[in-house]
């Protein structure tokens, strides 16, 4: 299935969450939190400024990206877990 986002919408995986902290202890399955760290897998073209023109978005396909805990709609497309989120959800880019 082929998806895009709407406006200023985003949809992002989330990366992975650490198996091990800094100091060797693994974390069981029960006890993880969920990343809050991501890669953008698709944008909208997004949102229509006060003129009418479209304000592109800052955030591009395959960027790393920080969201906030709780941002975002969860979906499951082509069974994948996913987060459809608007731009402003994203709190920057990871370099």
């Amino acid at each position: 299935m082929k998806f895009r986002p709407l406006h200023d919408r985003v949809l992002v995986k989330r990366l992975e969450a650490e198996e091990k902290t800094r100091g060797g202890i693994i974390i069981p399955e029960t006890a993880k939190e969920k990343p809050q760290q991501g890669e953008v897998i698709a944008v909208g073209p997004g949102a229509r400024g006060e003129d009418g023109k479209i304000v592109a978005l800052d955030v591009k396909v395959g960027d790393k990206v920080l969201f906030g805990k709780w941002s975002g709609t969860e979906v499951t497309i082509d069974g994948q877990d996913l987060l459809i989120m608007k731009e402003t959800d994203v709190m920057g880019i990871v370099e």
